[in-house]
């Protein structure tokens, strides 16, 4: 396979993860019912994410040196505790009593919740910052990730419209950059084994 088809299976999966983020926002905004559909998917999200997340390190990232594959190394971990976090919000807590969901959120799940939420803004800053490049990713499509990312990590402290609003810059920006993805893909190939840019 080469370096072309894995970027465009990573930008594939980047325009998936923002459909899903859509979804999840029109969810929360009560524009299409919460089923066991919709609850199912969210989390994929997330996991289409790291794919996308790990091109653009490839693609850009590594550029940045120590400092990019840190970012890159923190960014991905985040959103891979995400998945996690997903699974909880939409699989286990929609089944429990609101006070069983304040107790658990009372203990040790919620420590682990509240700093995956502020690893994931950190690590999204860093790593936005680490593709900022003079021919990387479209910069507005960063800036955009940037502050999407903002009322999604403290959505326990912003009113629903702001995480909305925030869902739907974060869908925005992954999608922009996915297709920015898709269509530099070309420029990367295969010269005697080594990924070389054009």
């Amino acid at each position: 396979m080469t370096s072309s088809t894995l970027y465009r299976t990573a930008a594939i999966a980047g325009l998936l993860s923002g459909l899903v983020i859509t979804v999840n926002t029109a969810k929360r905004a009560g524009v299409i019912p919460v089923s066991p559909a919709t609850q199912l998917v969210a989390p994929l999200a997330q996991v289409l994410a790291l794919g996308l997340v790990m091109a653009l390190f490839v693609r850009v990232g590594r550029r940045s040196g120590h400092f990019g594959a840190v970012a890159f190394g923190l960014n991905f971990t985040a959103v891979a505790l995400l998945v996690g976090v997903e699974f909880v919000l939409n699989l286990v807590f929609p089944r429990l009593d609101g006070a069983t969901v304040t107790e658990l959120r009372a203990g040790p799940l919620g420590i682990a919740l509240t700093v995956t939420s502020l690893l994931f803004l950190v690590s999204t800053w860093l790593f936005t910052a680490s593709l900022w490049h003079r021919d990387g990713p479209p910069r507005a499509a960063l800036v955009m990730w940037a502050v999407g990312v903002v009322p999604v990590s403290l959505r326990a402290a912003v009113p629903e419209e702001a995480l909305q609003a925030g869902l739907l810059l974060l869908a925005l920006a992954v999608g922009w950059l996915s297709v920015w993805l898709w269509s530099t893909s070309h420029q990367a190939t295969y010269a005697g084994g080594a990924t070389v840019s054009a």
